[in-house]
């Protein structure tokens, strides 16, 4: 696979993209010149790349857009979802050449460039797509000094890969901070969200629910999360394996063990799944993007719902979900097809729990739930900035489950 986008920045350098497996794509470099190493994987959503570059669940990943024309609006500073640019690096088909939007205050290549990210363009990002979901996400390198692939791939095999990596602590606030409900809205509830790689939309998505949010580093310990008494918990989205952040299960432990309402999200959701005794996994490619159906196994009722996350937890007794996911997406009802072994209860040292959704595209767990404790979580984001609202109304579950708490 090879190619060079029609459109792509007259200006730009040659660059080349070489996986782990030896595929190799030639194109134009946009955003910084270097070299720059991660994970490959992809991103389904036709909007919102701004949100995407700064979520920090994409830290140490090189995210390829299936959309083909990407950098239209520009960029702002109203849409970041964090403090910086999180990326490893950005491949896209067509990087806009004119930003127009009356929301712009730079270009997408700029923004590249300042932040010191490298990106490629390539004709092939469809072909890349499908390669991905062939063989999985795998480490590759973008560089604009190395021509030679045999090169290039020779220190992408040394990089490190994503299984083990403890990221939290690499993108979590450095200090605690509060957002605040906005103006007129009165404090209903006090939260402490411990932040994995939150999102900015999240805290601004609780206050708007007179929420008091107390953003905690990933690192703090229950005690330190339960100070103040706060009517509930929450655990943020987040990059890595779960499995590396030994320290975040403990807090939950602990938190767990205090009985307070307890919300978590993506990488949240597996820290929970950890906490009670499941295992974790890394996915074949993960599931990224704005368009991923997940199915209520309650009420049979099915979300849209977006997506960042490259591990998941495991059903009860098992180590992962390879043998029982692939649900079909034709032929025969959905429901049918649903392992029983996520339909049914199973012990926890915090009593019964149950898996709450599974994604329907594979079956994988997309959500958990104690059945005698006011505690929750799901895989996907609820807040979707930008994305779909099907899920929003968690957050509201949420505030349900802290009343009679607040003071």
């Amino acid at each position: 696979m090879s190619g060079l986008p029609a459109g792509s920045p007259a200006a730009g350098p040659p660059a080349l993209l070489v996986l782990e497996d030896g595929t190799a794509l030639r194109g134009i470099g946009f955003g910084a010149e270097g070299e720059t190493f991660g994970e490959m994987v992809f991103n389904t959503g036709m909007t919102g790349y701004q949100e995407t570059l700064t979520d920090p669940s994409y830290a140490r990943q090189i995210v390829a857009m299936t959309a083909p024309h990407i950098g239209n609006t520009g960029v702002n500073d109203a849409d970041p979802e964090s403090r910086r640019i999180w990326v490893g690096g950005y491949v896209v088909r067509e990087p806009a050449r004119i930003a127009s939007n009356w929301r712009a205050v730079r270009d997408l290549d700029r923004e590249l460039t300042s932040q010191g990210i490298t990106g490629i363009a390539v004709r092939g990002t469809r072909a890349l797509t499908r390669h991905l979901r062939d063989q999985g996400a795998m480490r590759a390198a973008i560089s604009t000094t190395e021509t030679d692939p045999g090169q290039l791939l020779e220190r992408v095999l040394a990089s490190p890969g994503m299984a083990g990596a403890d990221l939290a602590r690499d993108v979590t606030t450095p200090e605690p901070y509060t957002v605040s409900p906005p103006a007129g809205t009165p404090v209903r509830y006090r939260v402490a969200a411990v932040d994995l790689g939150i999102k900015a939309s999240t805290p601004r998505y609780l206050a708007r629910l007179g929420c008091e949010v107390l953003v905690r580093p990933a690192d703090a310990t229950a005690e330190a999360i339960l100070a103040g008494g706060p009517d509930g918990v929450f655990f943020s989205n987040g990059p890595g394996d779960p499995a590396a952040a030994g320290y975040a299960v403990e807090a939950m432990r602990g938190v767990l063990a205090a009985g307070v309402p307890v919300f978590g999200i993506c990488m949240g959701s597996q820290i929970l799944a950890r906490a009670l005794g499941l295992g974790t996994y890394k996915l074949r490619y993960g599931h990224r993007g704005i368009n991923q159906p997940v199915m209520d196994l309650a009420t049979g009722r099915v979300r849209v719902s977006s997506h960042n996350h490259g591990f998941a937890a495991a059903l009860p007794g098992q180590s992962d979900n390879s043998k029982t996911s692939g649900i079909p997406a034709a032929g025969g009802t959905v429901w049918a097809h649903i392992p029983d072994v996520a339909r049914q209860p199973f012990d926890t040292p915090y009593g019964p729990a149950q898996v709450s959704h599974v994604n329907l595209n594979d079956g994988v767990v997309e959500g958990l739930r104690l059945l005698d404790r006011p505690v929750f979580s799901v895989q996907y984001h609820p807040e979707a900035a930008p994305g779909p609202h099907d899920a929003a109304d968690l957050f509201g579950e949420f505030t349900e489950a802290m009343k009679g708490r607040s003071a």
